[in-house]
C-alpha cells in the first residue's frame, strides 16, 4: 500500500512540474530581463515561482469566507492523503517554508527595481530631449552674443595664434576682409594688417618697387591707386588729357623714336640724338653728344637707329657706328663701337643692360657686367643679311637670347651655343615682321605664288623652350607688318596689315577673336594691353580701340605715317616719321627752319593722369586761337570738344 502511494505522489509531482513548465512557455511576466536573450532560465522559473506562490497564498489566505473556504476544500484532500502526501504539498506551495519572508523581500525588492527602471528610462529621455533644446538654445545664445560682444576675443583668437590666422587672411580679397572686419575688434586688427594689403597692392602691379615701410596705411594706398586708375581708364576713353609736341628744331627731318618708362629718344637726319625726361622735362641728361668720329665727319651721317630704356640709349648711324648713352648723365657715350657696314637692325633689352646689332650678316650682342664695363658676349655670321632682331624680354640676369629674321629664315641666337638655333625657314616665303615674349616667338610670313590659295598669308608662333612650333594662325591676302606678343594678355596676339585691318588672335583656341578696320593704308605699328588696343597707319592716324567690344574711342591725324607707338598705364607716345628724308622744294640749310616743319614729322606725347579741368591740360586744339604759322598740324576733328567747352563754333 505504501508503496501505491508512493508511485501515486510521483505521479502527481511530474504532473505538477510538466504543468508549470507549461505555464512559463506561456505567460512571461512584466520582468526587466523578460525579453532580453542570454538570461537564465532557471532565474526566470524561480521569479514566476515566487510569484505563482505567494498569488496561491495571497488567495487562500485572503480575508473573510475566501480565506476559511481555501482550507475547509484543502483539509478534505489532507484527510484522503498520508501525511507526507501533504508535508510535499505544503513545501510546493511554500506555506511551510522558512524562505517564506525571503521570498517576499525579494519579490518586493524585484518590483521596486523594475519601477526605478522604468523611472529612470523615462527620465533619461525627458532629459535627452530637454538637453537636445538647451543646446540649439545655447549655440544660438552663444553666436549672438559673439556678435554682439565686440570686447571679448572670439574662438577663432583664442585657439589660433596672430601668425597663422594672418597666413589663413592673407587667401583672401579685399571684399572678404572688409567682412571679416565687421565680425570683432580682433578680426578687425587682422583684416587691416599691413602686411596683408601691402602684397595685395603689389600683386595688382602697383608700387612693386616699394617696400612695407613706406606706407602708414596699405589699405588707403591701394584705395588711392585703384581709384587713380579708374580715373585714367575714363580719361583714355573720354580723350581728356594733355597732349605736348617734342620738338627738335636744330634735328632737322626725324628719323627714328623709340621709348620706354618716361624717357622718348629721337635721331634726326643731322646726325644729333635727342633724349626727352617726361617727368623731369629740364633733366641734363637730355643732351647727347656724337662720338667723335661721327662729328668730325662732313656732312655728318644720318641717324639710323635709335633704342632706349630705363638705364641706357643706344643709336646706330649710317656709317656703321653705334654709340651708347646713360640716361642719368647724358653728354658723351659710355660705349661706342663701328661695324663694317651700316646697321640693319637695333635692339636693346628693355629690362637689362643688354644690345643686340646687325650689320649686314654680321651679328653682335654685347652686354653691361656688374661695374658697369661692357662687353660682347659673341659675334656670329649668317648666311644673308638680317633686317630684323629682336631680344626676349624679362631674361633678367639670365643669359640673353635674340631672335633674328634673314630673308626666309628664322634664327634664335644663344651666345652660349656655337651656332644660332634655326626656328623657321621656308624657301621663297621671306618674313616680314617679328615679335618675341618670355616664352613665344611670333613671325609673320608671306606666302606667294601657288602658296596663295593656301589660305595666304600666316602668322606661325614657336615655343623659346622647345624650339618647336605651337600654331599658325591667320587667313590674309595682304602682309603682315606688325605684331605685338609682349605686352598684352599671354593668350593674345595683335598684328597689323596691309589690308587695312588689325586682328587680335587668341592662341588659347587658335582662332580670330577681332578683326578691325583700321587705316586705308595699312597698319604701320600696333600695341595692345588688357582693355585696348591702339594703332598707327600709313596715312597717319592712331586710333584707340577697346579690345571688347572692337569700337573705336576716338582718333588723331598726323600728316606722316605713324612708325612708332607706345603706351603705358597713363601716357603714349606716337611719331609720325616721314619716309623721305630729303623733301624737294624744302631747303634744310635755311635759317628759317620753322617753314619746313611740315617735312619734318611730329612727336606727340599723351598724358592723361592729369587733370582734365584745369585750363592747362586741354588739348591744345581746344586752346588755340588759330594764328599760330604751325596751327593746321592740329586735328581740326577737335572741333567738336571746343565747340563743349566754349559754346561756339569757330566759324561762328
Amino acid at each position: 500500500m505504501a508503496e501505491d502511494e508512493l508511485a501515486v505522489f510521483r505521479k502527481r509531482w511530474k504532473e505538477e512540474l510538466t504543468s508549470q513548465k507549461e505555464d512559463q512557455r506561456i505567460v512571461c511576466a512584466p520582468s526587466p530581463s523578460c525579453g532580453v536573450p542570454g538570461q537564465s532560465g532557471q532565474r526566470d522559473v524561480k521569479n514566476r515561482y515566487f510569484e505563482e506562490d505567494v498569488r496561491t497564498e495571497d488567495e487562500g489566505c485572503g480575508g473573510g469566507g475566501g480565506g476559511g473556504g481555501g482550507r475547509e476544500k484543502a483539509a478534505p484532500q489532507a484527510e484522503d492523503q498520508p501525511e507526507y502526501v501533504s508535508i510535499a504539498h505544503s513545501l510546493l506551495d511554500g506555506r511551510t517554508s522558512p524562505l517564506l519572508d525571503r521570498i517576499q523581500e525579494e519579490r518586493t525588492k524585484r518590483k521596486r527595481q523594475y519601477h526605478n527602471m522604468t523611472n529612470v528610462c523615462s527620465t533619461s529621455l525627458q532629459q535627452q530631449q530637454q538637453r537636445e533644446v538647451k543646446k540649439e538654445e545655447a549655440l544660438l545664445d552663444q553666436l549672438i552674443e559673439d556678435l554682439n560682444e565686440v570686447n571679448d576675443i572670439p574662438f577663432f583668437d583664442v585657439e589660433l595664434p596672430y601668425e597663422l590666422a594672418s597666413k589663413i587672411f592673407q587667401y583672401l580679397n579685399c571684399t572678404e576682409l572688409g567682412r571679416c572686419a565687421q565680425v570683432s575688434r580682433a578680426w578687425r586688427v587682422l583684416a587691416e594688417d599691413g602686411v596683408l594689403w601691402f602684397r595685395m597692392c603689389t600683386s595688382e602691379g602697383y608700387h612693386r618697387d616699394a617696400s612695407v615701410s613706406d606706407s602708414p596705411c596699405w589699405k588707403s594706398t591701394l584705395r588711392d591707386c585703384r581709384n587713380s586708375a579708374k580715373t585714367v581708364r575714363t580719361n583714355w576713353k573720354n580723350r581728356v588729357g594733355s597732349i605736348s609736341q617734342l620738338q627738335f628744331e636744330l634735328g632737322k627731318v626725324l628719323c627714328d623714336v623709340s621709348s620706354c618708362d618716361n624717357f622718348v629718344l629721337a635721331g634726326y637726319t643731322s646726325g644729333d640724338v635727342r633724349l626727352w625726361d617726361t617727368l623731369h622735362w629740364d633733366s641734363t641728361a637730355s643732351y647727347l653728344k656724337t662720338n667723335s668720329l661721327s662729328a668730325d665727319s662732313d656732312p655728318r651721317p644720318h641717324v639710323s637707329h635709335v633704342q632706349v630704356n630705363s638705364t641706357v640709349a643706344a643709336a646706330a648711324y649710317e656709317d656703321g657706328c653705334v654709340d651708347l648713352w646713360s640716361t642719368v648723365t647724358g653728354g658723351e657715350p659710355i660705349h661706342h663701337y663701328q661695324s663694317p657696314a651700316g646697321i640693319q637692325a637695333l635692339a636693346l633689352s628693355r629690362d637689362s643692360p643688354v644690345l643686340a646689332s646687325a650689320a649686314g650678316p654680321d651679328v653682335r650682342l654685347d652686354r653691361a657686367d656688374d661695374r658697369g664695363y661692357w662687353r660682347t658676349l659673341c659675334r656670329t655670321q649668317l648666311p644673308k643679311a638680317a633686317d630684323r632682331l629682336v631680344l626676349v624680354p624679362d631674361r633678367g640676369q639670365q643669359c640673353p637670347l635674340a631672335a633674328l629674321a634673314a630673308g626666309e629664315t628664322v634664327y634664335l641666337l644663344d651666345p652660349r651655343e656655337e651656332e644660332p638655333q634655326t626656328l623657321h625657314s621656308v624657301y621663297g616665303h621671306p618674313v616680314t615682321c617679328l615679335d618675341a615674349s618670355d616664352s613665344l616667338v611670333a613671325l609673320g610670313v608671306k606666302r606667294t605664288g601657288w602658296a596663295m590659295h593656301d589660305g595666304g598669308n600666316k602668322i606661325h608662333i614657336y615655343s623659346l623652350e622647345t624650339g618647336k612650333p605651337v600654331m599658325c594662325v591667320g587667313n590674309s591676302p595682304g602682309d603682315f607688318t606688325c605684331i605685338n606678343l609682349g605686352d598684352g594678355p599671354p593668350h593674345l596676339l595683335v598684328c597689323g596689315n596691309k589690308d587695312r585691318r588689325v586682328r587680335v588672335f587668341d592662341l588659347r583656341a587658335g582662332s580670330s577673336a577681332a578683326s578691325l578696320y583700321a587705316h586705308h593704308l595699312g597698319v604701320t605699328s600696333v600695341q595692345a594691353d588688357d582693355w585696348k588696343i591702339v594703332s598707327g597707319g600709313g596715312e597717319g592716324l592712331v586710333c584707340v580701340w577697346e579690345t571688347r567690344m572692337g569700337a573705336k574711342l576716338w582718333e588723331m591725324h598726323n600728316r606722316h605715317p605713324v612708325r612708332h607707338v607706345r603706351f603705358n598705364t597713363s601716357t603714349l607716345v606716337t611719331a609720325n616719321i616721314p619716309d623721305d628724308k630729303s623733301p624737294r622744294g624744302a631747303c634744310i640749310t635755311d635759317d628759317d627752319l620753322t617753314a619746313h616743319r611740315r617735312h619734318r614729322g611730329v612727336i606727340c606725347h599723351y598724358d592723361f593722369s592729369e587733370d582734365a579741368s584745369s585750363h592747362d591740360h586741354i588739348l591744345p586744339i581746344c586752346r588755340s586761337d588759330y594764328t599760330e604759322s604751325h596751327g593746321y598740324n592740329y586735328n581740326i576733328g577737335l572741333a567738336v570738344p571746343y565747340d563743349r567747352l566754349s559754346g561756339s563754333h569757330p566759324s561762328h
